[in-house]
């Protein structure tokens, strides 16, 4: 062949060569551009801390994600702001520490007398959020905070402090049902009702078997409710179902509307503190139970409440003092969650929080002051409706949270916090707003959830304000 046709071929797929390289190179590029356009994504999310360069925010869904922010994003936000945050990376769900890159963020304006748009998770009480924003405009600070707190009644000046302090609802114990006649306790929880500008939950803990406040009382009715095994075992679902319907004509009778039940834990040992409260069946078969209460519950004035979240287990018992389960995430995903799952799915209202440290979510904290372990609930289990506590001042929480737990139970994503020394978890909410802590926004927040649950509940009605 001619050196000079050769040489001509040669250059051609050079320059053919050169022409594709530049090509690819252009496209990839091009697709370098777009992937760094899909990464960056958005979070509409309130602000609930800021700590050094450390940012936490709660989105629409209430799920709760701390995020570092460097100096060339700057931090010039208030704690109760609304903002829209612009970051890259997905985010892990859940954890509360994230590893995302902050690219920057802009502060939402909402107009007055307009739900926020982080508000609005789309819930379960969702009908009627419009109405509980408009009761919620007609309140004073003190009436905000006094409904995200449930206290046992006190032993004296039950009417009093309900007057002062402007309680979210009471929880009623053995106590103020002993010795009582009907007409009795009709009285007084009417006269609870009576004096409150809002009206109350009422609620207490009827389980059946150990655990039975109003039922214990033979003046009340005739027999105390059996515990949930033995209702199980003498007549399987179709005896929980109905059970769970006299209990509900039972203490509505009373003026009750909160049953702090049912004890969803799965426990199948004798040796374990939760084991007589709970029904004493494998994961699956306490989720049958769980799915009956919510159903059975619904439209007959009492609403159930699915505890302790995570799980008991085989964790010792947290009024005494700290505790801890050691077992691994998937353990607990696979047994303790399951129960919790379909009772969220079934429509249950609302949650209890268990005091011990569920160390495979959180080591640090026990379930009720854990973002990690409210994250659960709310990202994995879809739930949207009302978290609680269980009582602050058991001693598995107080002993080694006593300083910051009622900081910590409203920034880990608790909606009412149940307590017996409410004086001073009221005073220390009021030293949390004075700081700068937690905001105005965030109390305004969480009475507004609790105010909707009472519209969907009935206890409040559309045209009242």
């Amino acid at each position: 062949m001619n050196k000079k046709i050769v040489v001509s071929v040669v250059a051609v797929i050079l320059i053919v060569m050169v022409a594709l390289l530049g090509k690819n190179y252009k496209d990839r590029k091009s697709t370098e551009d777009v992937i760094d356009e899909v990464e960056s994504s958005f979070l509409t999310s309130t602000v609930l801390d800021i700590t050094g360069q450390q940012l936490t925010l709660q989105d629409e869904n209430n799920v709760i994600y701390t995020f570092l922010v460097t100096d060339s994003v700057g931090l010039e936000v208030a704690v109760g702001e609304n903002i829209e945050l612009e970051y890259k990376g997905e985010l892990d769900k859940s954890k509360a520490m994230q590893t995302n890159e902050v690219v920057g963020y802009k502060i939402l304006e909402t107009a007055n007398n307009k739900l926020p748009d982080v508000w609005n998770d789309k819930g379960i009480f969702s009908k009627y959020y419009e109405n509980a924003l408009e009761t919620l405009n007609g309140l004073s600070l003190d009436e905000k905070i006094g409904q995200i707190i449930l206290p046992r009644v006190p032993d004296t000046g039950a009417i009093d402090d309900l007057i002062k302090y402007k309680f979210g609802g009471y929880v009623l114990y053995t106590k103020d049902f002993e010795n009582k006649e009907k007409t009795e306790v009709i009285t007084m929880i009417n006269n609870f009702q009576n004096n409150s500008k809002i009206p109350l939950l009422i609620a207490t803990d009827e389980e059946g078997g150990t655990i039975v406040r109003a039922s214990s009382n033979s003046k009340l009715i005739d027999t105390p409710f059996k515990s949930p095994s033995d209702v199980y075992k003498n007549g399987g679902l179709d005896a929980v179902k109905n059970d769970t319907i006299k209990k509900s004509e039972f203490l509505t009778s009373l003026g009750i509307n909160l049953n702090l039940a049912p004890v969803v834990d799965v426990s199948t040992s004798p040796d374990n503190y939760i084991y007589q409260r709970s029904l004493g069946e494998s994961a699956t078969t306490t989720a049958d139970f769980a799915k009956t209460v919510i159903n059975a519950s619904k439209g007959k004035n009492v609403s159930y409440t699915l505890k302790h979240f995570p799980g008991y287990g085989a964790n010792t018992d947290t009024h005494q003092g700290e505790s801890k389960d050691s077992r691994d995430k998937d353990t607990i995903m696979k047994n303790d969650i399951i129960p919790f799952q379909a009772g969220v799915e079934a429509g249950a209202e609302a949650v209890m929080m268990s005091h011990h440290i569920s160390e495979a979510f959180d080591k640090d904290n026990p379930a009720s002051l854990s973002k990690e372990v409210h994250n659960l609930l709310r990202n994995d289990l879809k739930f949207t409706g009302i978290i609680m506590t269980d009582d602050l001042d058991m001693a598995g929480i107080t002993a080694p949270h006593k300083n910051t737990m009622i900081k910590d139970a409203i920034l880990s994503g608790n909606d009412i916090l149940i307590v017996t020394d409410y004086k001073t978890a009221i005073t220390k909410i009021k030293s949390l707003l004075d700081s700068g802590e937690v905001s105005e926004d965030m109390i305004s927040k969480l009475a507004f959830r609790v105010l909707a649950w009472k519209y969907y509940k009935g206890l409040i009605l559309p045209n009242q304000k």
